[in-house]
């Protein structure tokens, strides 16, 4: 297996569940440290995107960047992951001419391909000429858990947590998600 220095992988994880883990868990165990993006961090580095309808409508975005960052981390923790092996940043894949600033353009950047805005990731990586690795790359079909159906699992009072590593699930309960969610 290949080990690179640095590796980067990106979510908007709006919320964090166990295949965003599969992702984050398969970027590091390729990597010595590992950088994991937040993608839409704000709404100012967040925008439309014809290969990705819908994700950018507040409902899909409930959690603050913070909110996300934490759930990262507890999960990474809760995976036994120490803190000096990774980094949690914001990852304006909207805007990749602001990438610079956020993340070491000499890394690997690992993604994961399930639809046209997967590929399009792709594209605009190349295109910098950032250098790639794709995990996996599977139909929407094969994709598995989405964070679409866990906000609405939640809404609906239905079980959930399951779906979700034990730490997040905790988080998301403190915070009160399911109010959060329903407002």
């Amino acid at each position: 297996m290949n080990l690179y220095e640095t590796g980067v992988v990106h979510g908007r994880f709006q919320v964090l569940h166990r295949d965003h883990m599969k992702y984050i868990m398969a970027g590091r165990a390729r990597c010595r440290r590992l950088v994991v993006g937040i993608s839409s961090p704000d709404p100012v580095l967040s925008g439309r995107e014809q290969a990705a309808p819908g994700r950018d409508s507040e409902e899909s975005n409930p959690l603050t960047y913070y909110q996300r960052q934490e759930l990262v981390r507890a999960a990474l923790a809760g995976e036994g992951v120490p803190l000096s092996e990774f980094t949690v940043v914001p990852f304006p894949v909207n805007r990749p001419d602001l990438l610079r600033h956020y993340v070491p353009m000499d890394a690997v950047f690992f993604l994961t391909i399930y639809d046209d805005w997967g590929r399009e990731k792709l594209r605009r990586f190349t295109e910098l000429g950032l250098a790639t690795e794709v995990l996996r790359d599977v139909t929407p079909e094969e994709k598995g858990i989405s964070a679409g159906e866990v906000r609405r699992l939640i809404i609906e009072g239905a079980p959930w947590e399951h779906l979700v590593p034990a730490a997040v699930a905790r988080l998301l309960k403190e915070w009160g998600i399911a109010h959060i969610l329903r407002v």
